[in-house]
């Protein structure tokens, strides 16, 4: 009698982490650098720089000089003064607004707000083109995501960076704030779907490989967007340049239609085992793997067994809210990535205005990716995720009201101390960042994987509008914001402790497999569990890589 064989065995027989693995891994890497560069463009070609009202008395006169006869008034950059006398420093108020403006341009770089004119009272535009690229996101990622278990995950993905191209390419030619906010709608809509290559990647590979090389590609290749990003602004000294070359790197995603596999998981859960086996047997020859057609028969026979839930009608986000346990799970999953959402985006806005340079300041940030994602791999690949995740979040926990109790005791902290926070913030909230997505993907059946991250990355999205008003606490008090991130953080760290650990286990396909994933696991049983499992998981990789290819 033939043994069976599920997909995690097939799978291993054809190769899952070996040459197409380390494909996807770098198409994968490729993914996240422009998506970094994308939504990190977006932020870069609206950068105010200093700016003064207009005055022909100070045309010959430098920055130094034009700041300090401002520097008296309550707001400098929107006073308009009638007349200047160089010599005793004497100026008059006029009582008109400006309408021409000084600028300091940082590096150089002329922005889409000092182009317009979009300061002062006018500054409210260069928001209004930020939120449609906001709106665009959200409504993105939950298209797409829905289409991505509906039309499976490479033609979404395919039209998700067609959409940025055309978004970015039609900024150029923005001339007023109408155009201006539909490009950036347009361009928005593939803000927030990158995620879509992250589950094809996570459906194809090993266990070890999801732990240790795609963290690790995940925070070399966005630390290289930003800091490209940055290094583009510079060079480019425009943002109308600028904006066209972030544009064309999106259209090289319609190659990956010729050199990926579509997601095998997700065809068997549409009952196409027939297709399913195809790309099995073409990442096999890939991989050079020699895989016998009786393997693959017993694979199909699985696959019928397993597949009758499928074979009714496709599955959707309802289906699995009617599973009392995998509702649970999904509600859990969708609050996780909330609030760590919530959190991310304050901590990064809380330490904003630390007295350098945005673009400086921006690459510091990315310095800080590799090194936290090589941290991050080491610990996913010995503990586990759930581990991980629980560690950084209560880490950035007592960061956050450490960071709190500085403030409200040293009135103005030094630039240094400010610019060394921002970096110890992003380290932590980058390393949640990229784990919370893989955990929270791992817990979701296939068949509705994609439609539940979507929802709950736009259900993060929509709370992040809360992120204003959480730091608006300051005037109140200004340790305010700290302790209630603190709060949530942790809060965080204890909605992570009651979903299921996901270390090294074989990744739910359908309805059943999630009602029944993590059954019997306690709060804390990861610290006992995954040293024994990591064990385990090495010896089995060993057999493998003896086996005759």
């Amino acid at each position: 009698m033939a043994m069976d064989v599920d997909f995690d065995k097939i799978l291993s027989k054809c190769g899952n982490r070996h040459r197409y693995q380390y494909l996807l891994l770098a198409l994968y890497g490729y993914i996240v650098f422009i998506t970094s560069r994308h939504i990190f463009s977006q932020n870069v070609i609206g950068f105010v720089p200093d700016h003064w009202c207009y005055h022909e008395a100070l045309e010959n006169s430098s920055f130094d000089e034009i700041k300090a006869i401002y520097s008296q008034f309550e707001n400098p950059s929107c006073t308009r003064l009638d007349a200047i006398d160089l010599v005793s420093g004497n100026v008059t108020v006029s009582d008109k607004k400006c309408d021409r403006w000084i600028y300091d341009y940082d590096f150089d770089f002329v922005s889409i707000n000092a182009e317009f004119n979009w300061v002062c009272d006018a500054a409210v535009k260069g928001r209004v083109g930020q939120s449609f690229f906001f709106v665009g996101s959200m409504i993105g990622t939950f298209f797409f995501g829905l289409l991505g278990d509906r039309i499976g995950r490479i033609k979404p993905l395919i039209l998700v960076y067609s959409c940025g191209f055309l978004g970015d390419f039609a900024t150029v030619f923005a001339q007023d704030l109408t155009t201006y906010s539909i490009s950036r709608f347009i361009s928005g809509l593939a803000a927030g779907s990158g995620y879509l290559m992250f589950i094809l990647v996570l459906e194809y590979i090993s266990p070890s490989l999801r732990h240790k090389a795609l963290t690790i590609t995940q925070s070399l290749c966005y630390s290289l967007g930003l800091i490209s990003a940055s290094l583009q602004a510079i060079y480019t000294g425009h943002w109308r340049i600028c904006m066209a070359w972030s544009a064309f790197p999106l259209l090289l995603v319609t190659f990956f239609y010729f050199l990926l596999q579509e997601s095998a998981q997700w065809l068997i859960t549409r009952n196409d085992i027939d297709g399913a086996i195809m790309r099995l047997q073409r990442v096999a020859k890939f991989n050079r793997r020699q895989v016998g057609e009786e393997d693959f028969e017993s694979f199909r026979g699985h696959c019928v067994e397993t597949s009758k839930e499928f074979a009714e009608k496709q599955t959707t986000l309802v289906d699995a809210l009617n599973i009392p346990r995998l509702r649970k799970t999904i509600i859990k999953v969708v609050i996780f990535l909330m609030t760590t959402t919530v959190c991310n985006i304050a901590l990064f806005r809380n330490v904003e205005g630390v007295g350098i340079s945005p673009f400086i300041m921006l690459s510091l940030n990315a310095l800080t990716m590799p090194p936290s994602g090589l941290i991050q791999a080491q610990l996913q690949n010995r503990y586990g995720p759930k581990f991980t995740l629980f560690s950084a979040l209560l880490a950035i926990g007592i960061f956050t009201a450490v960071h709190g109790i500085v403030l409200s005791i040293w009135k103005q902290p030094s630039v240094i101390l400010l610019v060394v926070m921002v970096m110890a913030f992003n380290f932590g909230v980058s390393v949640v960042a990229r784990a919370n997505m893989q955990f929270c993907a791992e817990l979701i059946p296939t068949c509705v994987r994609s439609q539940v991250i979507s929802f709950a990355s736009v259900s993060g999205a929509a709370a992040s509008s809360l992120t204003p008003y959480i730091l608006h606490l300051d005037i109140y008090l200004r340790a305010a914001p700290s302790i209630l991130l603190c709060l949530l953080t942790l809060f965080s760290a204890w909605i992570c402790l009651l979903l299921p650990e996901t270390f090294k286990k074989k990744l739910p396909l359908s309805l059943a497999d999630g009602e029944e994933f993590g059954v019997g696991e306690s709060m804390f049983s990861f610290l006992k569990g995954n040293k024994k499992e990591a064990k385990d998981e090495a010896s089995a990789e060993t057999q493998e890589n003896l086996m005759p290819k």
